[in-house]
């Protein structure tokens, strides 16, 4: 039946022996001899307008991806179920705070606001706990680094990306640009690919898949990044 099927789509949950960390750099590495010629893709300020389509693009193409989640579009029932289905469709999600605020420039108790609600919905609307947490504008604190810890969560901060400047807000200049960022050393074996829910975005994102498999990249699968309770 359906509910059958979703289950054995969902792999989320499952246990898998790590194939991958991340270096010091925001890079995604091989462990013993997993392939190198690799990206992450990373989709933030989810799940607004286009995370599922996202989601259903990239599950037809057979990619993973992380889609990093704001607590501000869980507060309807609409939300939670968005990211219900996105999780349903077998893709891990981390946390990205409740408004997407600078850490840095907030108190300890309202940085704790902005982090810990997301983990505790992120494990009630999906029944799996977050693995990773990206602060906004790659801004770690030290609160945000002891909360991942407390929770085995890995911070997780990207290579490039480009979807938020206005010049990229066109899916044609979007793709070009990350299959060919500035400069070129951007893309590279392991690199963390940064876009966001947006509507050039997911119209981009076909295209900026097939052109990463052109060059010979594959798509790392969140499952197999060792955390620290891997």
């Amino acid at each position: 039946n359906k509910q059958k099927k979703n289950n054995q789509d969902n792999q989320v949950g499952k246990k898998v022996k790590p194939k991958y960390e991340m270096t010091k750099n925001y890079d995604v590495k091989p462990i013993g001899d997993a392939d190198p010629k690799v990206v992450l893709l990373t989709i933030d300020d989810a799940p607004d307008e286009h995370a599922v389509e996202m989601a259903k693009t990239l599950k037809k193409m057979h990619v993973k991806a992380i889609f990093f989640i704001m607590g501000t579009f869980l507060k309807s029932e609409k939300g939670k179920e968005k990211l219900k289905k996105i999780h349903d469709m077998g893709f891990m999600v981390g946390n990205h705070t409740v408004t997407h605020p600078t850490l840095s420039e907030i108190s300890k108790k309202k940085q704790r606001e902005e982090i810990v609600p997301v983990y505790k919905e992120i494990k009630e609307i999906t029944g799996e706990p977050a693995k990773f947490f990206r602060a906004p504008h790659g801004m770690n604190t030290d609160v945000s680094a002891q909360l991942a810890k407390e929770r085995g969560v890995l911070p997780m901060n990207w290579s490039y990306g480009y979807d938020w400047h206005q010049q990229y807000e066109d899916p044609k200049a979007l793709t070009d640009i990350m299959l060919k960022p500035d400069p070129p050393g951007l893309l590279h074996n392991g690199a963390i690919l940064l876009m966001h829910d947006r509507a050039w975005t997911a119209k981009a994102l076909p295209d900026i898949v097939k052109g990463l498999r052109e060059k010979g990249y594959k798509f790392v699968d969140p499952a197999e990044i060792k955390t620290s309770k891997a």
